[in-house]
């Protein structure tokens, strides 16, 4: 590991350690104590000193909350199809750091659904964590709120809409490109049906993308 790499990865161990005992939305939450995260904070991120991927998500479910584990669900099984990458590929944080808009489980809705990801995440330690990752060439920025966050200038009318013209992020020369995606729950396979150019167009370019990043 060379120097800046030494140092990067000393800012980040201080940085994991803080967003770990984090409990802003549990004991101060932004829209008053009636909105208290209902359970115990886990807060699941992946930052690395070496990963030139960035995975910009949405927020952990349920069974990512219990196990502590990104994307350790379906969904999961679905994104590694789409990066083209095994299982052991990409949980190795040399070769992807995985940041979600908020790092805890958010609870569900009255209808069942996970409610969006937490007001208190981004604000708190997004900026930091992915100004502590400089090598990151590639970010890959999933749903829409990850979306807002991560692509310069006025967004499109919808998520469709922002994937669709993924060309206007990916192809810029200010920084690392920027690749939105759907969220690859399996809500989103009725989109993916009836969207059958994400398939043709943006994953072989996604995953030639990936192959020279980490192979």
């Amino acid at each position: 590991m060379g120097v800046g790499e030494t140092e990067r990865e000393a800012r980040l161990s201080d940085l994991r350690q803080a967003i770990a005992g984090c409990r802003l939305c549990r004991d101060v939450p932004a829209r008053g104590i009636a909105d208290r995260l209902p359970h115990e904070p886990r807060p699941v991120v992946v930052l690395s000193a070496r990963a030139r991927i960035l995975i910009a998500g949405q927020a952990p479910g349920l069974r990512v909350h219990e196990s502590g584990l990104p994307f350790n669900d379906a969904s999961g099984d679905r994104l590694r199809d789409w990066l083209g990458v095994t299982r052991e590929e990409f949980y190795d944080p040399d070769r992807f750091a995985i940041l979600p808009t908020g790092f805890c489980f958010p609870g569900y809705d009255t209808k069942g659904s996970d409610l969006p990801p937490r007001r208190e995440c981004a604000p708190l330690w997004r900026e930091a964590a992915v100004r502590a990752m400089p090598q990151v060439e590639l970010v890959l920025a999933i749903g829409a709120h990850a979306q807002g966050w991560h692509l310069p200038g006025p967004h499109q009318k919808g998520m469709t809409e922002t994937v669709r013209n993924w060309r206007q992020s990916y192809f810029v020369n200010d920084g690392p490109r920027v690749l939105p995606l759907p969220h690859p729950s399996w809500r989103n396979s009725g989109w993916l049906k009836r969207n059958a150019w994400f398939e043709a167009e943006v994953l072989p370019v996604l995953r030639q993308h990936v192959d020279s990043l980490i192979r």
